[in-house]
């Protein structure tokens, strides 16, 4: 089943490559509790629509989405998080956007938000959306069709915000 608005995030981990140089565990708890969070997922790091799209939107309209009332622009795909922490850099995405791992679809897959890419031989991937969550609630999501790029980008969760701003 897949999430829906008024859902609670589920618990999950995901890693980051922590100051040391080394992954770091890291719970949706510890995101999502207590804040206001934007969370947009791609399919994969380097792939071009979310290199030279998706990350690139977030990252244009974080001053924006932050003053909105957002504690955390969070990005998470399917990949190690040496992977996305060298996709950040390469995006130079700095402090603005929290760059998160999900090395085996896991968290994805709670939310019902995994894609089989077996027959390219990607294994499971993750869907691309976007969302808002308010104290770990989804309030607002955003789902694209299977290789669209129309309601998960940055210009979408600027509009919903300012509606509930």
């Amino acid at each position: 089943m897949t999430i829906k608005v008024g859902d609670r995030i589920p618990t999950g981990v995901l890693k980051e490559l922590g100051p040391a140089g080394a992954p770091t565990v890291v719970s949706s708890a510890e995101i999502f509790a207590g804040s206001r969070v934007v969370l947009f997922s791609c399919p994969g790091a380097f792939t071009p629509k979310s290199t030279e799209q998706q990350v690139p939107s977030y990252l244009n309209n974080a001053d924006e989405v932050i003053s909105l009332g957002v504690d955390a622009i969070v990005c998470i795909s399917v990949n190690d998080a040496f992977v996305m922490d060298a996709w950040g850099k390469a995006c130079g995405v700095g402090d603005k956007i929290r760059m998160l791992a999900d090395g085996h679809c896991e968290f994805h897959t709670s939310m019902g938000l995994e894609m089989d890419c077996t027959r390219f031989t990607l294994g499971f991937r993750n869907q691309r959306f976007s969302m808002i969550v308010d104290d770990g609630i989804v309030t607002h999501l955003n789902v694209e069709e299977p290789g669209g790029y129309a309601v998960s980008d940055a210009s979408v969760i600027v509009e919903q915000l300012r509606q509930t701003h």
